[in-house]
């Protein structure tokens, strides 16, 4: 939820917004539809927190703790959340469906769209770590596990037989069979394998500039740890709405 907000007119908590009459949000954004969860989580937070000490914390602001306190509880790592983001008023569906990279990028595609937001390659394959928690869609996986080389042959196998080639649209797959709910760096052990599970994951190992850093975290979680809390904290930091600004 983070990343997604993030990416789509800086840390605003914009992803959180409902249509209304004067805009249509984000929520039902090609990349968010059916995707993104816990908007109810958010929610009972920030209840909570007014409740507490009125009109003084965002949604914002509580989107990037619960990214990283979420990652804490799962066995990741700890970073420092700078804090006194706003919320936005408004949210742009049509940017949400261009600025946030889409499961059948190629790797040239997911440079671009990193860089657009001053995110390095390293940023960008450190960040990609997070699929090692979480679910995909059937949908999201099915063009890499029919028509794909560089996929490991039994793997595909095994998911065609739960997301056929029309159909269960919504049948989810863990990002990261062996470990779902733990956050370690076999993400990046299963790309050395041709395990993947999307097209835009085994794109960071596929004989690219992006390898040499996919084995270096998948051999050494440590460097992995280190480099995904400082990309958080950058990405956390991309234009985000402060003092009387409004948006």
């Amino acid at each position: 939820m983070h990343f997604h907000d993030c990416f789509v007119n800086g840390c605003d908590g914009s992803i959180l917004l409902d249509d209304n009459a004067t805009f249509i949000g984000e929520k039902t954004a090609v990349p968010n539809n059916n995707s993104i969860r816990g908007f109810n989580v958010i929610d009972d937070i920030k209840a909570k927190v007014e409740k507490a000490c009125p009109g003084v914390v965002s949604c914002a602001d509580i989107i990037a703790l619960v990214a990283r306190d979420s990652v804490v509880h799962l066995g990741g790592p700890s970073w420092e959340v700078g804090l006194g983001r706003r919320d936005s008023l408004t949210a742009s569906r049509a940017l949400a469906n261009t600025s946030i990279p889409p499961p059948t990028s190629n790797l040239s595609a997911l440079i671009t769209s990193f860089s657009a937001q001053g995110l390095s390659l390293k940023n960008m394959v450190a960040l990609s770590g997070s699929h090692t928690i979480g679910l995909s869609r059937c949908t999201s996986f099915r063009g890499h596990i029919y028509n794909n080389s560089n996929i490991d042959p039994s793997f595909a196998k095994s998911l065609r037989q739960i997301c056929p080639r029309r159909g269960k649209d919504n049948v989810l797959e863990p990002l990261d069979r062996q470990t779902p709910t733990c956050f370690d760096n076999l993400y990046y052990k299963n790309l050395l394998q041709g395990k993947g599970l999307l097209h835009s994951d085994q794109e960071l190992f596929n004989g690219s500039s992006a390898d040499s850093l996919v084995r270096r975290y998948a051999s050494n979680p440590y460097e992995f740890f280190k480099d995904f809390a400082k990309a958080m904290v950058k990405m956390s930091n991309i234009k985000p709405l402060t003092g009387s600004q409004e948006r």
